[in-house]
């Protein structure tokens, strides 16, 4: 049996280490090939300092920027079998940085020989399925090369992540606004808008982090233009949620509740698609960002055609340890060890979980519902148990906190649900951090004492 995944970001990475989890325990495991277009592992992680094409000539993956923090607690997306104070050796803070969280990422991955299985700058353009065979023909450029190939599967994971291709909807007038426009796909940093009046067309994650991140960073005004909601957060002077932009008119965007303002900048923080490029039509997710997509059958396994298997298309709470639930069932089923109920149990089954997701009406019931969906994929592995609803109860304090003050939530501190370690302050108030360099923040305070001390 062979296997092909497509993405080495942390999805893929987690169906990797599923398999090697397996074979440590002296079981035998399929040939396996994992395609990743980028020339490293770590999917978004992986920050490119290029926006709109890459080496290649093709769309970036990437939509990672500097000075991202991580924007919900460390201890909520740890690794059950690989703890943050086994990767550090010492406690750390709950909201690390981008690289910090990078080499986490890494590090748990190093340990294996995942990176013998994949082949790097390396994209997928095309799959069939042959039904006689019952296995998938997939068309691969070696983009580094300039070779077109194929390989022939029994099974294949689509590990390609849904936040990579710009969901760019069009605003009346928006094509004569004099300052610059773009996606959050391709901010890169805040320096650019430091002492610049910003719009930021959106309300959800992106908006809000670089709309902190922007404020932090020393933009003049912050702007935040909902469409349906706003995310009502006590921001600070200088930020304000404003409702849909209706037309904008040269450097003005006048909005729905018949105010307006000039702006220097726009970005589009308006999320996401679906997109799979390289599937046929009717192999292809199509839906929005949700907690339970349509047609996957837990969330995983496509039901129109249980041999292909998608990880990590739902929208997130949990992340790294999600990953590797759906992961090790995929696994499972993939070798026969869980066996799918017929069509019409998978039906019925999908539309409880669907079901119960239009019952849904608070972000605490999105976090019960994602635990649930997450507890009922590791009770039937052998993933490593750990606390699923300690984790709940330490997302919704994280809701509570930015609730309280969103400047500053990512100051507090949390408990490890695995090794029960406390995590450590970090020495500088995030406010007040203006390096998120690896090297910084892994330097204690004495040790950034005594260097300032030496610089003087």
């Amino acid at each position: 049996m062979r296997i092909g995944i497509i993405g080495a970001g942390p999805s893929g990475l987690a169906q990797l280490r599923a398999f090697e989890s397996a074979q440590r325990a002296g079981v035998n495991i399929p040939e396996i090939v994992c395609f990743e277009k980028q020339s490293n592992w770590g999917g978004m992680w992986n920050y490119t300092w290029r926006t709109g094409l890459d080496e290649f000539g093709e769309p970036v993956h990437g939509s990672m920027y500097r000075y991202l923090w991580s924007n919900g607690p460390k201890e909520c997306l740890e690794f059950s079998d690989y703890t943050f104070d086994e990767h550090f050796g010492r406690p750390i803070s709950s909201y690390p940085p981008r690289e910090v969280l990078f080499d986490y990422i890494q590090g748990r991955i190093e340990k294996s020989n995942a990176r013998d299985y994949i082949r790097f700058n390396t994209a997928a353009r095309w799959v069939s399925f042959d039904e006689d065979t019952q296995q998938f023909t997939v068309v691969l450029d070696d983009r580094a090369n300039d070779r077109t190939y194929t390989e022939v599967f029994d099974y294949l994971v689509v590990a390609s992540g849904h936040f990579s291709v710009p969901n760019m909807p069009h605003f009346k007038g928006i094509e004569t606004f004099t300052g610059t426009v773009k996606h959050a796909h391709d901010f890169r940093g805040a320096e650019p808008y430091e002492g610049r009046d910003l719009l930021l067309i959106g309300s959800s994650y992106s908006a809000e982090d670089i709309g902190v991140q922007c404020h932090k960073h020393g933009t003049k005004s912050v702007t935040m233009s909902y469409r349906s909601a706003p995310m009502g957060f006590d921001w600070p002077e200088g930020m304000e949620e404003k409702p849909l932009v209706t037309p904008f008119e040269g450097d003005k965007a006048f909005f729905s509740d018949g105010t307006s303002k000039r702006f220097d900048d726009v970005i589009l923080c308006t999320g996401y698609q679906h997109n799979f490029p390289f599937l046929p039509s009717e192999y292809r997710l199509d839906n929005n960002n949700c907690l339970y997509p349509d047609r996957l059958y837990k969330g995983v396994v496509f039901n129109e055609q249980p041999r292909l298997i998608y990880l990590g298309m739902q929208d997130q709470y949990f992340t790294f340890n999600m990953f590797d639930a759906q992961a090790w069932f995929a696994r499972d089923v993939m070798m026969g060890t869980i066996e799918l109920p017929e069509k019409a149990e998978r039906d019925k089954d999908i539309a409880k979980w669907l079901a119960k997701q239009d019952a849904i009406a608070t972000p605490d019931d999105d976090v019960d519902f994602q635990t649930e969906y997450i507890r009922e994929l590791v009770d039937r592995t052998d993933y490593p148990d750990f606390d699923l609803e300690k984790v709940a109860e330490l997302f919704k304090e994280w809701l509570r906190d930015k609730e309280e003050d969103i400047l500053r939530y990512r100051d507090k501190n949390f408990t490890s649900v695995i090794t029960g370690t406390k995590a450590e302050p970090h020495h500088t108030k995030w406010l007040d951090e203006l390096d998120d360099s690896m090297e910084r923040y892994l330097a204690t305070a004495d040790e950034l004492a005594a260097k300032k001390k030496k610089a003087s």
